[in-house]
């Protein structure tokens, strides 16, 4: 069962392998050294959303107001080892659920990686811009209304 919590009903274990699975895909996994860890993650609005399975992170996102027009979630991630079993579909639904209840009147806008966009788009996102590079990985603003 998908909990969400917010940076301080976290407990200091769940904290620890939320930051280490993200940091093992975003940085490790994906060969891509950037600041992982930001303000967004203690932000007393952010909505932390995850999954463990066998005592490990099987699934994550975030969720967070964005600007005075938008709410936003990222950092989505399925532990490697947990891949394959349909948890980023009920993920993303959790992190859209999650948005929709913080901040029913604002549209959630992501950055996805562009070969994901496909995935987003069958939840009702719609591509808003040009493509462009984060990290040096391709990426498309998507907007669910």
């Amino acid at each position: 069962m998908y909990i969400v919590k917010s940076y301080e009903e976290l407990s200091k274990d769940e904290l620890l392998a939320i930051l280490r699975a993200r940091v093992d895909v975003f940085v490790v996994e994906q060969n891509c050294p950037y600041p992982e860890i930001d303000d967004v993650d203690n932000d007393e609005l952010t909505q932390h959303v995850f999954l463990f399975r066998e005592q490990q992170l099987a699934a994550y996102a975030r969720c967070y107001k964005k600007n005075e027009q938008y709410s936003a979630f990222g950092r989505v991630l399925v532990a490697q080892q947990f891949r394959g079993e349909g948890l980023a579909t009920k993920l993303v639904q959790m992190a859209i659920d999650t948005c929709l209840e913080h901040w029913p009147d604002k549209a959630i806008m992501i950055g996805a990686q562009c070969y994901l966009t496909g995935f987003y788009q069958q939840f009702g996102f719609e591509n808003v811009g040009d493509d462009y590079l984060e990290d040096g990985i391709p990426h498309q603003d998507m907007c669910l209304r």
